[in-house]
């Protein structure tokens, strides 16, 4: 199937599953609470998109659901709530998860080769499970991360819902770590383009900022949620509960993406031993020196 086909058949999925999310939106049941909504509708959009992964035996359709949702939920709530169209925390936020979305998301659809390639860890989580290959699908790899996305939009939430709280240093600062993880994300994704298209077997990267930490793209992911988590506390002084969904996202990066991702490096290159001597495993910092 031709890289164009499948992208096609992605974005029917997904077309599909926002439908079926805004169905129960605008003709569902009232749970009287706003963000229950939102979470029913992005659960029924990720049982939408796991039926399609089964139906096309990929379950990498999931993938672009991370970026794709998150400024649909935001948009809905800010709609939902009627607040005033001239909330600058608002337009500070939003600015900066639309500007997210569209950098993963598009990364994404430059990466993707598709329908015949699958990301590596998919069919190691099914595998494991056995007999219980489905549930470990579903559950594992379409509506934990679901979830976890999920609760890091609480903060984005409470500022669509509570607008009035004037601007202060803590949004001037949730700017700033915005910003600057965005930015990583982004060098991070090109130098990580140029290493893969001129790399040679074996090679590890080890450049730019791949030489400050081993995985900074994660680095930034971690840090555009802490600022949504900023923002919320900033509309809402006192809510320390905001920044679950911030530690919810580090705690997975750091419990089980970057391990596997760790282990199948030292598996298949031998060389990225010099690099977990060298570079730092998450925060960036300046190598140390290379061992004699």
């Amino acid at each position: 199937m031709s890289r164009g086909a499948s992208l096609l058949r992605v974005t029917t999925a997904y077309v599909v599953a926002i439908a079926a999310g805004l169905v129960w939106l605008l003709a569902g049941p009232d749970t009287a609470h706003l963000w229950l909504d939102g979470l029913i509708a992005d659960l029924i959009a990720t049982l939408v998109v796991f039926a399609f992964s089964r139906a096309y035996g990929n379950s990498s359709t999931y993938d672009p659901y991370w970026s794709v949702v998150p400024p649909l939920l935001a948009l809905y709530w800010w709609i939902a709530t009627g607040a005033p169209t001239d909330d600058p925390r608002w337009w500070l936020m939003i600015a900066l998860l639309a500007a997210w979305a569209i950098r993963l998301t598009a990364n994404w659809v430059r990466t993707f080769p598709g329908m015949h390639h699958e990301d590596w860890r998919y069919p190691m989580v099914r595998k494991r499970a056995g007999r219980l290959e489905l549930p470990a699908d579903l559950l594992g790899i379409h509506v934990f991360p679901t979830l976890v996305v999920f609760a890091g939009l609480i903060p984005v939430y409470v500022v669509a819902t509570r607008p009035g709280e004037p601007l202060g240093p803590l949004d001037a600062a949730a700017f700033t770590v915005g910003i600057a993880a965005l930015t990583l994300e982004t060098i991070a994704d090109l130098q990580m383009h140029r290493f893969l298209a001129t790399r040679r077997p074996g090679e590890v990267m080890q450049s730019g900022v791949w030489s400050w930490s081993r995985h900074p793209n994660y680095v930034g992911e971690c840090g555009i949620w802490l600022s949504m988590a900023m923002f919320g506390f900033a509309a809402l002084p006192g809510a320390w509960w905001v920044f679950a969904g911030a530690a919810v996202m580090l705690a997975m990066f750091q419990a089980v993406s970057i391990p596997m991702m760790e282990r199948r490096s030292l598996e298949r290159r031998p060389d990225y031993r010099q690099v977990v001597q060298r570079v730092s495993r998450f925060i960036p910092r300046p190598p140390r020196r290379a061992l004699a």
